[in-house]
């Protein structure tokens, strides 16, 4: 079934609707962003401050570097390529990495510089390291600073300390000590406010502390400061102080597959980080030298172990032949049974070697594995020869016999010992002559400048930072205020009319300032008012709008009193009832305006007249009428000032005599118009509203919740009165909002407008 048109345009004007919500209006945000622009500006100030005292007050780190190449293989002496080979493999370039950045290299780092010592001046917190560094900057002669704000017990430039020794028991490592200086070199050492011991510059002090094993010693071979000034003494554990180095410390491979390495370090001492890298350098290098050099180390020491048993073998060999020759007399061998001995003695010897080799290879590998496999072979073979040649010896006379196994022991035994004692000599030579796979190229120098703070990256990151979060705190605060920015809403969820829109005012601003400055305008009697300065403002249009609503609205009043209040201070009710006042004034109307205020009631300064013999002294009756209204000839009105503040505000409303005062300024006046104090505050404008024949409440844009509004309404409704309407005050410039209603009968007309700002 088709729509009938009624339906499509409502289903038009909703879907109008639904678009109008899914849009985001860039000049709202605007907008939000002006009306907070002094908390952007606030928070990227603090902000900013902040990056520009971080960039200040940080201790300078220095990097320094160092470079290494890791060669192929180990340069070995000429003529011991095979050598080179056994013991020069190169290991990859991430395990020369790791093992730069192992305990084994920095625990000797370590030990060799004791790093394990900590030992520093006390700084002023935060800002005394900074002082401290200036002051050396400026005075490079080495003197000491004297004490800032008389802080003798911080260091303030110029104090240095040297231990060279310190040592502490296990409870505590890594604990802080304090070393108070003295004079003439003496000092103190204190743990927790307790004397531990007192020593003297160059001297080596120790000291037993109850409950711990071990003693406190320390010797301190430099040492300059006021008497008076502290220093922080810490001994740390061996992995600490490792752990604290590896963190600092960057091993990485330049380019890809060059063996080239950079170290980096990172410190607040640019000389000490120098020592620490050329150290690690020096130790790395030194140790892959003695890596390459042990496993020659281990051969020579086996070799060593064998040698004297050979020998020993060899000469007793030798002897048994002799003695036996001795006992048989000289006999010749001939061709065929020296041929024999010779290859006896070639097969037994390559079987020694052969064995000896199988027993090295055991220690690596399993019986399985195929070197050994293959050298169980060959020795199977050898085997088989010397079986061949054992038939053929035993074919000879048992004297050739005799002689021949003795010689070829002795054969045997001497070209083992002389093959042994050339492979010693060979190892020697070249473990004299290995030379690591790792080199400096080039060793730490001190570096030109400081590599953090990097104050402009921290300035300029600052700034940003501090607008981004001044944005969001803005942001933030619109959404949890949740107040109500449209008029619609009120109307739509308050049911009470909305009179007027009244648009944010810089002119008013520039007015709140000349009030702000001093009190001249009270004794020039000259009135600061909007109406009265910009009568163009767009403000003042809105008011002269809301005339013409009150007008309408008046007709079936009680009376024409008007009373102007708000749901809490700074809404602007002030603003509107001096202004609307004078606007009225320039219709050609008698108007009366009243401040009853008489807690916080400041009208009398705008209008530029003291506030004493007022409405509190009318109601007292110590004051007549006459003497208490003041005449103000500029904006042509009547004003009753607060008077003087009283102990009791609310009882003077209730007093009968004010009731009496209002029906006479009702007659008098075409209209009398009264500011009162805020509804939620006190009970002052639910008394007065139920005096007069309209209660108009002023609310702020985007300063009000729904729950406040319903309170402020709910009250009024409870004393007896009723919210005639609402003047919704301080529309943002960016979205500029004029509207105006008036009653016709028993109708209530409203007439609104919308203006976005160009």
């Amino acid at each position: 079934m088709l729509n009938s048109p009624a339906e499509k345009t409502k289903d038009l004007t909703q879907y109008e609707s639904n678009n109008e919500d899914d849009v985001i209006d860039l000049g709202d945000l605007l907008g939000i962003l002006i009306d907070g622009k002094w908390l952007v500006m606030v928070i990227t100030l603090a902000v900013f401050s902040m990056g520009i005292a971080k960039a200040f007050l940080d201790t300078p780190i220095y990097k320094v570097d160092a470079m290494l190449q890791v060669n192929e293989k180990s340069q070995a002496m000429m003529g011991m390529e095979p050598l080179s080979d056994i013991f020069g493999n190169k290991l990859p370039v991430m395990a020369e990495i790791e093992l730069i950045k192992s305990r084994k290299v920095l625990g000797a780092v370590v030990k060799n510089l004791d790093l394990e010592i900590i030992a520093r001046p006390k700084w002023f917190p935060y800002a005394g390291n900074a002082i401290a560094r200036r002051f050396e900057q400026r005075n490079p002669d080495n003197a000491v600073s004297s004490p800032v704000f008389g802080l003798d017990q911080y260091a303030w430039g110029g104090e240095t300390i040297k231990v060279s020794t310190l040592t502490v028991p296990d409870q505590l490592l890594d604990e802080e000590l304090i070393l108070l200086a003295g004079q003439h070199g003496q000092f103190q050492i204190i743990y927790e406010d307790e004397l531990v011991l007192e020593g003297a510059v160059g001297t080596l002090e120790s000291q037993q502390i109850e409950g711990m094993q071990q003693p406190v010693s320390i010797f301190v071979s430099h040492l300059k400061a006021r008497p008076g000034t502290q220093f922080s003494l810490k001994r740390q554990s061996g992995n600490s102080a490792i752990r604290q180095l590896r963190d600092n410390l960057t091993v990485s491979e330049k380019g890809k597959n060059t063996g080239i390495l950079e170290l980096t370090l990172e410190s607040h001492r640019a000389d000490q980080a120098v020592r620490v890298l050329n150290e690690i350098a020096n130790i790395y290098v030194q140790q892959n030298v003695e890596y390459k050099s042990a496993e020659s180390q281990k051969t020579l020491e086996f070799l060593d172990k064998q040698l004297p048993i050979l020998k020993d073998q060899m000469e007793a060999a030798t002897r048994v032949l002799n003695e036996y020759k001795n006992k048989k007399g000289s006999i010749n061998l001939d061709i065929e049974t020296t041929n024999i001995l010779t290859g006896v003695v070639e097969i037994k010897t390559q079987m020694t070697l052969l064995q000896q080799k199988r027993e090295e290879l055991r220690q690596k590998f399993t019986e399985s594995h195929p070197n050994v496999i293959a050298i169980d072979k060959q020795i199977a073979r050898l085997q088989e020869q010397l079986q061949s040649h054992s038939k053929m010896i035993k074919a000879l006379p048992e004297t050739q016999q005799v002689i021949l196994g003795l010689s070829g022991d002795v054969q045997v035994s001497t070209s083992l010992y002389s093959t042994l004692l050339n492979n010693a000599q060979t190892i020697r030579v070249a473990k004299a002559g290995t030379v690591g796979d790792v080199r400096v190229i080039d060793y730490a120098v001190l570096p030109d400048k400081a590599i953090k703070p990097n104050k402009p990256l921290i300035v300029g990151v600052a700034f940003a930072l501090g607008l981004l979060l001044g944005v969001v705190a803005v942001f933030v605060r619109k959404s949890l205020l949740r107040g109500i920015e449209d008029p619609d809403l009120i109307e739509k969820q308050l049911h009470i009319p909305v009179y007027a829109t009244i648009s944010h005012s810089k002119n008013q601003e520039l007015l709140n300032k000349e009030l702000s400055k001093s009190s001249t305008s009270i004794r020039r009697n000259r009135p600061v008012i909007l109406s009265l300065r910009n009568k163009d403002d767009a403000a003042i249009e809105s008011l002269r709008s809301l005339r013409t609503t009150i007008h309408f609205s008046l007709l079936e009043a009680q009376n024409n009193i008007i009373v102007i209040t708000g749901p809490s201070p700074g809404v602007g009710k002030s603003f509107v009832a001096t202004n609307l006042a004078t606007v009225m004034a320039d219709a050609g109307r008698k108007i009366l305006l009243i401040d009853a205020d008489m807690r916080k009631g400041a009208i009398n300064k705008s209008l530029g007249i003291n506030r004493e013999n007022g409405l509190s002294e009318i109601i007292l009756n110590t004051v007549s009428v006459q003497d208490a209204t003041r005449k103000i000839s500029l904006a042509d009105i009547d004003f009753i000032p607060t008077g003087t503040i009283p102990p009791n505000p609310s009882e003077l409303l209730l007093h009968d005599r004010f009731g009496q005062l209002l029906n006479g300024f009702a007659a008098q006046y075409d209209l009398v118009i009264i500011d009162s104090p805020p509804i939620l505050a006190v009970t002052d404008a639910a008394i007065i509203g139920r005096m007069a024949g309209a209660a108009f409440m002023v609310i702020k844009a985007g300063l009000h919740t729904k729950r406040e509004l319903e309170q402020s309404i709910r009250r009024f409704s409870q004393s007896g009165a009723a919210i005639k309407g609402i003047v919704f005050n301080d529309m943002p410039l960016s979205s500029s909002r004029y509207g105006y209603g008036y009653q016709y009968g028993n109708k209530y007309v409203y007439q609104y407008s919308y203006q976005k700002s160009k």
